[in-house]
């Protein structure tokens, strides 16, 4: 059966019980803030279903069997249905009153190139979109496209064609005429989404390392152009703005020497954000899977910017991991007048026991101001925050390790190598900052 034929199965919304920890009194101190949801990597596997042949469980699996298949899924798999249904199902019952979600990319499944094809990939983000829109349908929905948001994955383009057209038609009801076009033209827009608060959502995709189409460009798309121009108006309109995104700045965390997006695309970027950092209010990503920070220091190494990469929904892992994620979501707290960043409340879903009790059981996993003991989640606290995370066996750092795999498997240690790694990517962002960084720490060690 194929991909485009079981996506006709899920064309009807069939709504969950599911079981939550409350949050109600927990959170009073902060009930004037509003919140908005942030949701990605959805990675969606029409396949996926319960059998005894654990190769033949999931497509994403690439005929790897499966460890421990249940109905909410499997750690060598995407996202089944239900898990994403459980998932929507959590957020419209626990009502925080959100003002509005994010949503930055990824509803197809990774599988080999010759199970996809423009049509299937254009069903996944339409099924994706008529769910979310079912679940929330008075909600705005402020989208980004992820790598996989493309047929052949990785490889969008700098112009006009079939997805970003149906992409700009199946959203266009969550954006304004402006947004579409500058959508359906290069999978990226903006627009104010409250009063002096304007949302850019950037198609960082065409910055991606394994983007063959953009090779050599030096401004794809012309989105630093239009990025600089679109912020030097908010600066002169005196707005206030909030960038997402799929594939993220900086370094990644697991990686070393190792940036998300081509080197010299991401230096442009660093320096237009610490260019603009009055004006951005905070930066929002997902693809990595995992659950991250990061803090852009200016040049004289001031904190100007909290940037954040959500964890997946989908649970799936490399062979050549030695972890995964539990699915998470998050809401954002900010405060309604200067739209400030002021907390994070991030959920899971342990799947190993959700699977074991074939029920879906979301939680509370941290609110992140009293994990880690920080006023709110502004630069200069995320800053501080950082540099407990350098002190020898450092608490905070353990801490944010587990939260880093969405409490994956708490026995999982992170090493020297490993917490240099990640430390130095929460903190340094340009390749100058970010070689002085790792070099620092090999000096430490000898």
């Amino acid at each position: 059966m194929t991909l485009l034929v079981l996506l006709c199965v899920f064309s009807h919304v069939f709504y969950l019980q599911v079981s939550s920890a409350p949050v109600n009194n927990v959170f009073q101190h902060l009930q004037s803030a509003s919140k908005f949801w942030h949701i990605s990597d959805l990675h969606l596997d029409p396949t996926y279903h319960v059998t005894e042949d654990h190769t033949k469980v999931c497509f994403s699996s690439k005929g790897v069997p499966a460890l421990d298949p249940g109905v909410f899924g499997d750690f060598l798999c995407d996202s089944p249905y239900q898990l994403i249904l459980s998932a929507f199902s959590y957020m419209k019952q626990e009502d925080l009153q959100p003002e509005f979600i994010i949503w930055t990319g990824d509803s197809p499944p990774h599988v080999p190139k010759e199970e996809l094809s423009t049509d299937v990939v254009i069903n996944v983000i339409a099924n994706m979109t008529h769910t979310i829109r079912q679940f929330f349908p008075q909600l705005p929905v402020y989208p980004a496209l992820g790598n996989h948001d493309y047929w052949p994955q990785d490889q969008l383009p700098t112009s006009t064609n079939a997805i970003y057209d149906a992409v700009a038609k199946l959203w266009s009801p969550w954006l304004n005429p402006a947004a579409v076009a500058t959508l359906q033209k290069g999978g990226f827009y903006s627009l104010v989404i409250k009063p002096g608060l304007r949302l850019v959502s950037l198609n960082t995709n065409l910055y991606y390392s394994p983007n063959e189409v953009t090779v050599n460009m030096s401004d794809p798309a012309g989105q630093f152009q239009w990025l600089q121009e679109t912020l030097e108006l908010s600066r002169q309109n005196m707005e206030k703005v909030y960038v997402i995104a799929h594939v993220p700045i900086g370094y990644l965390p697991y990686a070393i020497n190792t940036t998300a997006i081509r080197e010299s695309y991401n230096e442009q970027l660093v320096k237009i954000f610490r260019n603009y950092s009055d004006v951005v209010q905070g930066q929002f990503y997902g693809h990595t899977h995992r659950d991250s920070i990061m803090v852009l220091l200016d040049h004289q190494g001031k904190p100007v910017n909290s940037i954040f990469v959500t964890p997946a929904v989908t649970p799936i892992r490399s062979l050549l991991e030695p972890y995964s994620n539990n699915p998470g979501l998050r809401a954002y707290l900010y405060h309604p007048e200067n739209y400030g960043l002021l907390d994070i409340w991030q959920f899971y879903l342990n799947l190993t026991e959700a699977n074991l009790e074939k029920r879906s059981e979301w939680k509370l996993e941290y609110i992140m101001t009293e994990a880690f003991d920080i006023k709110d989640i502004q630069p200069h606290n995320l800053h501080e925050l950082a540099l407990r995370f350098e002190q020898p066996k450092s608490k905070a750092f353990e801490k944010y390790f587990n939260h880093f795999m969405v409490s994956y498997n708490l026995t999982i240690t992170c090493d020297n190598v490993c917490k240099t790694l990640q430390v130095c990517a929460v903190h340094f962002l340009d390749r100058k900052t970010y070689l002085q960084c790792i070099a620092s720490a090999g000096r430490q060690k000898d």
